[in-house]
């Protein structure tokens, strides 16, 4: 026998769960931008929940300007900008799960690899390295993260 359910019923049982899911997480969590600067395209990183999404770094010098030519120096300087996105955010590099490299020359994976192994903290995120024909202001690297915090 099928059973009727009040037109009242209905709406109680969905507002019940929407107070379950929003008391077990951050299912209604604010989304925030950072590092925006208005006039430009894109935010440096961006919180939605418990996650946030770094936008691509080449970690330019205190001048706005990819430092030369040297695949391990600006890589040092890519890790710098996003570790300062992080923290900004409210994040750890501890919590970061997710990288995607971004290089222009693939010779250039094993130096890249000696810097980020070092300044990437244990245990590494997942990572796809992929080779690119060419970066905005001639960088050779630019690597995005996804952190999630714990």
């Amino acid at each position: 026998m099928k059973r009727a359910s009040s037109p009242i019923s209905r709406p109680l049982i969905w507002m019940a769960g929407l107070l379950i899911l929003g008391s077990s997480g951050n299912v209604f969590a604010q989304h925030q931008a950072v590092d925006f600067t208005p006039g430009m395209p894109f935010s440096e990183g961006y919180i939605a929940g418990n996650t946030l999404y770094v936008a691509g770094q080449q970690g330019p010098d205190s001048h706005g300007k990819v430092t030369g030519t040297d695949i391990t120096l600006q890589t040092t300087n890519a890790i710098a900008a996003i570790e300062k996105v992080v923290k900004k955010a409210g994040f750890q590099m501890t919590d970061i799960v997710s990288v995607t490299v971004y290089v222009t020359d693939l010779n250039d994976v094993e130096k890249m690899n000696e810097v980020y192994k070092k300044l990437m903290p244990d245990p590494k995120p997942a990572r796809a390295t992929v080779q690119v024909a060419g970066l905005i202001g001639g960088a050779k690297i630019e690597i995005s993260a996804i952190a999630v915090k714990h």
